[in-house]
């Protein structure tokens, strides 16, 4: 399910600012890095403008990945279904088909870079890289470290084995099949692309604009104030990565001609569940106090995890301890949480009521229930 529409006319209207100094500067004798680019988050335009395909290009990470490649001066073109947002980008050329066998809009162009986001299924990647072969220099698959299922080991580097399937032709995709999925979706693209693919693998998406509210809860929550119910252990760990720091590092990855598969997972410096919370609680001024919940009570009142905590044992050991030195080292980086849980809370009080609605954590009242038993 992708954004509203409330803040992706916000984010249109910053970018549309944002471009516009951009240009302006250019016309006179100041540098860019001399004003600065203050909310923009723009850095100076690439070296050479990319044409880049954006497969999707509606929903939750692919605005941000349109944002980041028009700041930094390339041409995009999407191609979807038309359904999603389709006037969220009026001014980008969108070619019309569907992954799932309508791929006639694409024969007889040419890119420089495709970015593959909306990939679930190994048969859409084997249709889309064998109609794009020949007419794109490099193939982004956006990935998941969801292919590492099950996480029994910690400092999970990207030559870790991954999950494997015995039907490889099921389209059913859920918690079991997903991860082995994924996986075989990846070979599609190393098959046609073998030395021009690009894999990208990143943990919990989080950010403005979420569809699944995993991390949304904890600025909103926390933001009301009262007695929260904290899971599991402060020292339990936490991985995650914001949508916009995700999509500014495929567009440098693609820029830098990046090759291979790289886990995208961060912050670099390990965080807990209890710096999560007391850092999401001081950056949006709430009050709220933290009670924490062990997980054994959690499992045995029904909640086995809860947002993206999950009790770092057995099957999870290392969902939250993947390894992400390659992709910092490659120049990916990330914002501070601080911001992105200010920018997400102002976000989501932008909805409205009907979007308010959280899709992820607790309802008040299972929450005053689970705390009044765990007391």
């Amino acid at each position: 399910m992708a954004p509203e529409a409330p803040a992706l006319s916000k984010e249109n209207e910053m970018l549309d600012t944002c471009l516009s100094r951009r240009r302006f500067l250019q016309t006179t004798t100041l540098a860019i890095g001399g004003l600065g680019m203050g909310a923009c988050r723009l850095d100076e335009p690439a070296p050479a403008p990319l044409r880049i395909l954006i497969l999707g290009g509606t929903g939750f990470v692919g605005p941000n990945q349109v944002r980041s490649a028009l700041a930094r001066g390339h041409e995009v073109t999407l191609f979807n279904r038309g359904i999603t947002n389709p006037d969220l980008f009026p001014d980008l050329e969108t070619l019309i088909g569907d992954r799932d066998g309508d791929l006639a809009a694409l024969e007889g162009r040419t890119w420089d870079v495709v970015i593959d986001n909306s990939a679930n299924l190994p048969r859409w990647v084997r249709m889309s890289t064998e109609v794009l072969r020949g007419s794109v220099g490099k193939y982004l698959f956006v990935s998941s470290t969801g292919v590492y299922i099950p996480y029994l080991t910690t400092d999970i580097r990207e030559d870790a084995p991954v999950d494997t399937i015995d039907d490889p032709e099921t389209e059913v995709v859920n918690g079991r099949t997903f991860g082995a999925l994924k996986a075989l979706a990846e070979e599609e693209a190393r098959t046609t692309f073998p030395d021009t693919h690009l894999v990208l693998r990143p943990t919990y998406i989080i950010g403005p604009g979420d569809p699944t509210d995993r991390y949304t809860y904890w600025p909103v929550r926390l933001a009301r104030g009262g007695e929260v119910l904290a899971p599991g252990s402060p020292g339990d760990p936490m991985q995650h990565v914001d949508v916009r720091d995700l999509a500014a590092f495929m567009i440098r990855a693609a820029e830098d001609n990046l090759t291979g598969t790289y886990n995208v997972v961060g912050p670099r410096e390990p965080l807990t569940m209890g710096g999560l919370l007391e850092r999401t609680r001081a950056a949006v001024g709430s009050d709220a106090t933290l009670t924490w919940v062990n997980a054994g009570f959690l499992q045995e009142h029904g909640l086995s995890a809860l947002t993206y905590w999950t009790e770092p044992a057995d099957d999870y050991l290392g969902m939250m301890q993947v390894n992400g030195d390659k992709a910092f080292d490659a120049g990916f980086a990330m914002r501070p949480l601080e911001e992105t849980a200010r920018d997400t809370l102002e976000w989501f009080n932008a909805q409205d009521a009907e979007r308010q609605e959280l899709r992820s954590g607790l309802t008040p009242e299972r929450e005053a229930e689970l705390l009044a038993a765990y007391r």
